[in-house]
């Protein structure tokens, strides 16, 4: 047996609500005699009556009244569906895979998910925390939409980089220290350090910060996480040089200060994907709501 029609049984339905086949055509904008010969194609095909015909219109079958409600089921389906598949092509729904660090997740994307929710709810945002090869390397394999990463960077085959946004770098210091008010190389050489893992950009611009003072102290402790790294500075476990975030609404942690570098540093972020032309409409949404202004 060949298929059934979404057509035809949308044709069927429309005469069980409206108790004619001239009223069914009318309503679908179909010629009376393309109403008939969906009837008799369904009929045909499952070797059943599906309409008693009269004066006074036509009306299911229990068969028929069967397969109506069945239909009826399929058609909403459909119309689902569809929606879905505009909501997609729209950038109103999907997925859409990010890569960035802890601090960025922390500081940086609640509010640009909270927008994203406003305006595009059935966008789901899939976060990953990793450093920024870790990134390159999964929006090069087709592993990640959208990447954050540390600049600068040196070219990346297709990927397109630009810069996203700066922060100063700063001091954070346990509050039982004394401390100056403008922290230097030299000065910070000789306290104990909490860095971040020698793996990442951040490591790489500070330890050049160290280096251009003719300075190479070596950290208590390494990490990749900087909310732990914050809290190893509040206990006193020593001293780290993280970026303070523009807008960032939290207080300090109980337990530390911030004070400027000397001379300054800043960390420089980017937004990393493919070519524009090959972004799904989702990932569009997203990158435009990352975009500033």
């Amino acid at each position: 047996m060949r298929n059934l029609s979404l057509d035809q049984l949308q044709t069927l339905v429309a005469i069980a609500d409206l108790g004619t086949l001239a009223a069914a055509a009318q309503a679908l904008h179909l010629a009376p005699p393309t109403v008939s010969l969906h009837v008799s194609e369904l009929e045909e095909r499952l070797g059943m009556a599906l309409l008693l015909r009269d004066r006074k219109g036509a009306r299911p079958t229990p068969a028929g009244l069967a397969l109506v409600e069945d239909a009826r089921r399929l058609l909403r389906e459909l119309d689902e569906a569809v929606a879905r598949a505009r909501r997609v092509a729209e950038g109103r729904a999907g997925k859409v895979r990010l890569g960035t660090s802890s601090g960025v997740v922390v500081h940086q994307l609640p509010d640009v998910l909270a927008r994203l929710a406003r305006h595009s709810p059935d966008v789901e945002v899939e976060l990953s925390i990793l450093g920024s090869q870790q990134t390159l390397e999964r929006l090069l394999a087709g592993q990640l939409e959208l990447g954050i990463v540390a600049l600068p960077l040196p070219p990346q085959g297709e990927l397109v980089i630009r810069p996203w946004r700066e922060d100063a770098m700063m001091a954070w210091l346990p509050a039982g220290w004394t401390v100056p008010d403008v922290v230097t190389p030299a000065w910070l050489a000789e306290r104990p350090l909490v860095a971040n893992d020698g793996s990442t950009q951040m490591h790489r611009l500070t330890a050049a910060w160290f280096a251009q003072a003719g300075h190479h102290p070596r950290a208590r402790i390494e990490l990749n996480y900087t909310e732990a790294m914050k809290s190893l500075v509040a206990a006193g476990y020593g001293a780290a040089v993280l970026p303070l975030e523009r807008g960032e609404d939290t207080p300090l942690p109980a337990g530390v200060v911030v004070r400027p570098l000397a001379p300054p540093l800043v960390r420089r972020l980017g937004l990393a994907h493919r070519p524009p032309a090959l972004l799904d409409a989702p990932t569009q949404a997203v990158l435009q709501l990352l975009t500033p202004g």
